[in-house]
């Protein structure tokens, strides 16, 4: 079965949270936000339905720590996605 994926640029990926860039690579440094993929020699973008978990999370009031159990599971089921 195949699925379809919309992948958000940069800016898109940060607007959706309302933060700037520098917290938005802070995040990612501290785990609380995947890194993001590689769609060429010089771009980045990050997968739409993992923003959409993460930012439920922070609605949901998840902790710190719960976030960034849920940025390790995203990250795994990255490797599981192309199979």
């Amino acid at each position: 079965m195949q699925t379809s994926y919309t992948i958000k640029r940069g800016k898109d990926a940060r607007a959706q949270f309302g933060i700037a860039s520098s917290t938005f690579y802070e995040w990612i440094t501290r785990g609380l936000m995947p890194p993001g993929i590689a769609l060429g020699w010089r771009s980045v973008g990050w997968p739409a339905h993992e923003l959409d978990a993460i930012a439920g999370a922070r609605i949901a009031g998840k902790t710190e720590d719960e976030i960034r159990a849920l940025v390790r599971d995203l990250i795994a089921a990255r490797a599981k996605a192309g199979e």
